[in-house]
This record gives structure tokens, C-alpha cells and sequence, in this order.
């Protein structure tokens, strides 16, 4: 299996991932997806962390601007409206699940992790739990790979392609 082409990450990275998290960034092997400004949006994070806890979430959404988009369109209760969408439309349904198997072999590639076997993120492939996961695997992935991250990212208030950026500049000093 080949690896995701995740861009190599930084130093400069990790401060600024670190600075948009508000705290130290942890176990960051890629960024899969950056602002146009070249700001990290999406960090890749190592599938166990250094202190040996398992990590499922292997794409994970850091820009603010994006993070708080999602967690207003949450706020919506529109989760309900994508899991009836699950339960109703077979084709979406059989997407999700294709989404789902990606994330997995995506993170195959990086390392295997016995504890979380079978577990991707965000709900998948059953039900939607966290649109933040979503989002950040599609906008990792591309478009079309995760149907419910790609509805999510067309309904918040955001959009990947103008840029929202924090000055982070002094996240480098």
C-alpha cells in the first residue's frame, strides 16, 4: 500500500498547528490539507501516540475559521438530517461506507494499531458523529471520497479556497 500523499509537515508547521489548537500539537506526521495561504487546515496524526495511546482520528481538523464553521452547523442539529439521509438513501449509504474503508486503508499505510482495528472517525461508517472528522477527511481525501464531509463543508459557513487565517506569524518566534 502506498502512503496518503500527505505534505511533509514542518517545524514551522507545528507551531502554527499549535497555535490554531491552543496548545502543542501532538504526533503531526503530515498535512493533507493546507489554506490557500499554505497554513495547515487538516493535520495527519500518527495512529498511536508517543505516549502509546491509540488514535483513531487519523485526519484532523486544526483551522479555526473551519473548526468553528462546523461547530455551529453542529450546533444546527443538522447531524440528524445527515443520519435520516444515511438510514433513507441506500446509495449515500454505500458511499459513506466507501468513505469509511478509505479512512482505514489510509491510515493502514501509516501503522496498524490492534485497539482500533475497524474504527475510523467522525461516526462512520454507520452513523455521523462528529462533522469535524468528516470534513477533515474530505478535505484530505478530495472531493467526492466522503459524502457527508462534502455535505457538511458545502453547508458551513466556510469555504476551503478564501483564506481566514490568523496572523501566525508570530507562532515561528
Amino acid at each position: 500500500m502506498t502512503r496518503p500523499p500527505f505534505a511533509p509537515v514542518t517545524a514551522a508547521d507545528i507551531m502554527i498547528v499549535s497555535a490554531q489548537l491552543g496548545r502543542p500539537a501532538r504526533d503531526v506526521i503530515g498535512i493533507p490539507a493546507r489554506c490557500v495561504c499554505g497554513a495547515p487546515t487538516v493535520v495527519a496524526t500518527a495512529p498511536r501516540l508517543a505516549d502509546g495511546t491509540p488514535f483513531p482520528t487519523l485526519y484532523y481538523l486544526t483551522h479555526p475559521a473551519a473548526t468553528a464553521a462546523l461547530s455551529f452547523l453542529e450546533a444546527t442539529q443538522v447531524m440528524n438530517e445527515y443520519n435520516q439521509l444515511l438510514a433513507d438513501d441506500a446509495e449515500v449509504r454505500a458511499r459513506y461506507r466507501r468513505a469509511h474503508d478509505s479512512f482505514l486503508a489510509d491510515r493502514e499505510t501509516v501503522g496498524t494499531v490492534p485497539e482500533i482495528a475497524g474504527i475510523s472517525s467522525g461516526g462512520m461508517p454507520d452513523r455521523v458523529k462528529c462533522l469535524h472528522a468528516l470534513a477533515a477527511h474530505a478535505l484530505a481525501a478530495g472531493p467526492g471520497t466522503n459524502p457527508i464531509g462534502d455535505l457538511a463543508l458545502a453547508r458551513a459557513a466556510w469555504m476551503p479556497d478564501v483564506c481566514e487565517c490568523l496572523d501566525y506569524s508570530s507562532a515561528d518566534e
